[in-house]
């Protein structure tokens, strides 16, 4: 069924429970976790391959500590792993977002569509992430190729200590490393190729990153009026006015469903029965 949204007075969307996404949250604070590594998307691929269903964390913990699925020389290695990438991708099947995410995971279609889903759980998990993409990467998606540069990013974190003074305390190594790794962590996920000289690559239009971005803006309690003009929808290249387009685009190809007819919006994500 439908959800049928009529925005006068309070909606249906503020009365629901909030789910922290720090990403689409103002107040969450920078950190600098990828100073040590850069996303382990690769790792946290193979992590979920061949699952069938969603883990709880001391089950995904055990698969990469006692099982050693990631194939790490010594325990206190392992250890270090899990607690990165557990910081990274939430990694539990109670958490929402992540049981968000793994509802797209299943349906992602290409290697492509994996990268870029897991791309939005990650930066809807980080609001350093999130601003990096939906600020500074944005416009070089959109002029791809764009040639992505360190010292751009560098001085995109810089800047940020106006507004997020816990940047203040960040070495200038650490600052170096999280710009070396941000680079590193968007070619793995698809947006950008090289190794080098890296330039960036426009994101094609797939259902599962647009489907678990609107998922993450629900869970932040965000309304489907402000939803369909939501920034957060630059992480994928996407102009404000471009978004209702996209949305159309999906309904058609039946990647979702959607219709909007001036304050109301009938958009249902949910698979197909």
């Amino acid at each position: 069924m439908l959800e049928y949204e009529k925005f006068s007075g309070i909606s249906r969307d503020s009365e629901r429970i909030r789910t922290a996404v720090p990403g689409l949250d103002p107040s969450a604070p920078y950190y600098s976790r990828l100073s040590a590594r850069s996303a382990l998307y690769t790792e946290f691929h193979l992590l979920l391959n061949g699952q069938d269903s969603a883990l709880s964390s001391p089950e995904y913990r055990s698969l990469v500590i006692q099982d050693n699925c990631l194939a790490r020389p010594s325990v206190s290695a392992r250890r270090k792993l899990w607690e990165e990438i557990k910081a990274r991708y939430r990694l539990d099947s109670n958490d929402p977002l992540f049981a968000a995410f793994w509802q797209e995971w299943l349906r992602c279609k290409s290697e492509a569509e994996r990268g870029l889903t897991a791309y939005i759980l990650f930066a809807l998990n980080d609001r350093l992430v999130t601003d990096l993409g939906t600020e500074w990467l944005f416009p070089l998606l959109r002029r791809a190729p764009a040639e992505i540069r360190v010292p751009d990013v560098l001085a995109f974190i810089q800047r940020a200590e106006f507004s997020h003074p816990e940047v203040r305390s960040w070495s200038r190594e650490t600052r170096h490393a999280v710009s070396q790794k941000y680079t590193a962590s968007i070619r793995d996920f698809g947006l950008a190729k090289g190794s080098i000289r890296k330039t960036t690559v426009r994101p094609a239009l797939y259902g599962a990153p647009v489907r678990l971005l609107i998922r993450g803006l629900r869970l932040a309690g965000v309304a489907s009026l402000d939803l369909v003009r939501a920034p957060a929808f630059r992480l994928l290249g996407f102009e404000t006015g471009e978004i209702i387009d996209a949305l159309g685009e999906l309904n058609r190809l039946g990647g979702l469903r959607f219709r909007m007819q001036g304050d109301v919006i009938e958009l249902d994500i949910r698979e197909a029965a």
